[in-house]
């Protein structure tokens, strides 16, 4: 509908996207958590203005608040495919954040110095989220599968 028939506004195009391509061979619990941890600190990051969060309220006037007008896609691939998504995202200038094997040994502390000894090509990742223009986004991760 347009905007001249029954009063009815169209919807504005989102502008940016927000994916989750989590490692498909990485026990759910355990994704789960690298998926919190990476939505945690990207959310912060890109602030809730920009993710379009919003305070739905029930009938009974209760409040939902901080849901995302954007749709969040998750998807699946593996650990080498997550890597290569990375490079490219930073290739692309597109914002992420993402989780591997070493964050979930030990203390925090553990975790930073076990990740700095590790070079990229031994890490396992569990995931990444992207966020950043629709169409970059959607060019970045139109090969990967949706999660099942």
């Amino acid at each position: 509908m347009n905007d001249d028939v029954g009063g009815c506004m169209s919807a504005e195009p989102f502008k940016n996207k927000l994916v989750a391509v989590l490692n498909k061979s990485i026990e759910p619990g355990r994704v789960m958590n690298a998926l919190a941890h990476m939505c945690i600190g990207l959310g912060a990051a890109i602030g809730q203005e920009a993710l379009r969060l919003t305070d739905y309220r029930d009938a009974d006037g209760s409040s939902h608040p901080f849901i995302s007008e954007i749709p969040f896609i998750i998807l699946s691939e593996n650990s080498n495919k997550i890597r290569k998504l990375r490079h490219e995202a930073i290739a692309h200038h597109i914002l992420f954040n993402d989780f591997t094997d070493t964050m979930t040994i030990g203390t925090y502390q553990d975790q930073i110095e076990k990740t700095a000894q590790m070079k990229d090509e031994n890490l396992i990742y569990f995931g990444i989220v992207l966020f950043g223009d629709w169409n970059k986004v959607t060019e970045l991760t139109k090969k990967c599968s949706l999660w099942r």
